[in-house]
């Protein structure tokens, strides 16, 4: 029987993805529809994709798939033939990646979750089926025109810091779990306005529509295919650009240009950057931007302490690193795990 998850080591798979030729093309896609079997769906998806050399992130969860791929060129008519051959998908978006280096992922991981976005809700009359309207590029920029229109950014803080639509409203929290009731919360006054979600891919606004609707209110669109379609559809059809800066995406990549415009600082010293980075200390990892200058002269690293971190003995950093749990701070979402980080290193560069 064919493997059905993946036996070689990442440092040898990276090495592996490096190595290529062949160029590859960045996708995304998500479907909300029932899946009877999840653990069922996910092994054939594998044995397809892994035949195909696909690399990516897959969740499959009973509401349907959300999937982050990279695809050789040469793959890909088959890989979209058989991805339409699943009668629920035929036919659905894929995102193509809007600046792609073809380096995103190097690895294919297909997980099977209790949901394909986390959402906290529990309300039994909840339905993914009554949603927002979708709306394309042009009908975006025609809607946003009229000043009575609210944009709301449904992503996290760090992904709106380096790009956001004109006049978006940011829902600031944690979570976005946290973000649906908030959002509600935020915009109970404006049940009778124009409000359109949007998100990178589309999967977050899409179920965030459908929340709003299920709250009461009466207007709700939701942006086809996120950011990522919208920059597309824009450019394919020669339409103003209204999305300042630069995508953040969850993978190898960090992020795709859009504008040349920077609206974000560095971390560390507040230069204009827009660059995201782990912090360079393995037992730390922290997500942060960072421009080149502190790169070069902190060493990637976030601050003094994992500067000197950074510099002891190997044998003592592994000693040190023993039972910390690096993964909460990569892609973390948190402004408050940040904030002691930057009064830390403003205090070293003041000298105190």
């Amino acid at each position: 029987m064919a493997a059905l998850h993946n036996r070689i080591s990442q440092k040898e798979l990276k090495q592996r993805l490096l190595a290529e030729t062949e160029p590859r093309t960045t996708i995304s896609f998500y479907h909300y529809f029932p899946v009877a079997d999840p653990k069922a769906f996910r092994d054939e998806l594998f044995l397809h994709l892994d035949k195909l050399n696909v690399f990516g992130r897959i969740y499959v969860a009973h509401e349907g798939i959300n999937a982050q791929i990279s695809v050789p060129m040469s793959n890909f008519e088959a890989f979209k033939n058989y991805l339409y051959s699943i009668s629920p998908l035929n036919g659905i978006r894929l995102n193509i990646a809007v600046d792609d280096d073809g380096k995103s992922f190097w690895v294919l991981k297909i997980k099977v979750r209790d949901k394909i976005v986390a959402d906290g809700i529990e309300d039994p009359g909840f339905d993914m089926e009554n949603r927002g309207k979708y709306v394309n590029a042009e009908a975006f920029n025609r809607l946003t025109e009229n000043p009575e229109t609210i944009v709301v950014d449904m992503r996290n803080h760090y992904e709106y810091e380096v790009g956001h639509f004109e006049s978006a409203i940011e829902v600031p929290s944690d979570t976005f779990r946290e973000q649906l009731p908030m959002a509600a919360d935020m915009l109970k006054d404006a049940k009778e306005k124009n409000i359109i979600m949007y998100c990178t891919g589309g999967i977050r606004c899409e179920k965030a529509s459908a929340y709003m609707l299920h709250k009461g209110f009466k207007n709700v669109f939701h942006l086809e295919g996120g950011i990522i379609n919208y920059v597309n559809q824009a450019k394919e059809n020669g339409l103003p650009l209204k999305f300042r800066g630069k995508n953040f995406v969850f993978d190898n990549r960090l992020g795709e240009r859009v504008t040349e415009e920077v609206i974000s600082k560095c971390h560390q010293c507040g230069t204009p950057a827009d660059t995201h980075v782990n912090c360079a200390n393995e037992g730390c990892h922290l997500l942060f931007i960072q421009c080149e200058e502190c790169k070069t002269k902190w060493e990637g690293t976030c601050g003094p302490e994992c500067f000197d971190f950074i510099h002891l003995p190997l044998e003592e950093q592994k000693e040190k690193r023993k039972g910390v749990d690096k993964g909460r701070n990569v892609f973390n979402k948190s402004r408050a795990r940040l904030r002691p980080k930057l009064s830390e290193l403003q205090k070293t560069e003041q000298g105190q």
